[in-house]
């Protein structure tokens, strides 16, 4: 409502309020509304940490754009240490739970990888549960 401003004005600040309450309530969406807030540093600063935290939440839930995103957090070394299996391991995650571009940021990250490394990333998404998800960065 208030991030598009539908009945209300559009306020990024109030919008952030609200997802956040249905963020820690559990709301897949809403946890990668707000570590999207944090990505972008939209209305706050930029927080690559805190994006990865809510990413990671909404990721135990299957989430697939929070497992995209967190690809790109790997691929980059955006609040982790840069990893490409890992990363390539999360976009694998995300087309198999039906983020459109999945596949297509996998082989972008595949390019940068050893034969041994794409190997690894493959056995990582075959292994993947929540669970495995750490809580921490």
């Amino acid at each position: 409502m208030y991030d598009k401003g539908h009945g209300v004005p559009q306020d990024d600040k109030e919008a952030l309020r609200w997802y956040r309450m249905a963020a820690e309530q559990g709301i897949p969406g809403a946890q990668v509304y707000v570590g999207n807030v944090y990505f972008w540093g939209q209305d706050t600063p930029r927080d690559y940490t805190e994006a990865l935290r809510w990413y990671r939440l909404a990721a135990k839930q299957r989430k697939a754009p929070a497992l995209n995103n967190l690809g790109v957090l790997y691929l980059n070394g955006l609040g982790v240490t840069q990893n490409y299996a890992q990363a390539h391991m999360w976009f694998t995650l995300a087309a198999t739970h039906g983020y459109q571009h999945g596949n297509r940021n996998r082989d972008y990250t595949a390019h940068r990888m050893t034969p041994e490394q794409i190997a690894e990333a493959q056995k990582l998404a075959n292994e993947w549960t929540p669970e495995k998800i750490p809580q921490d960065p």
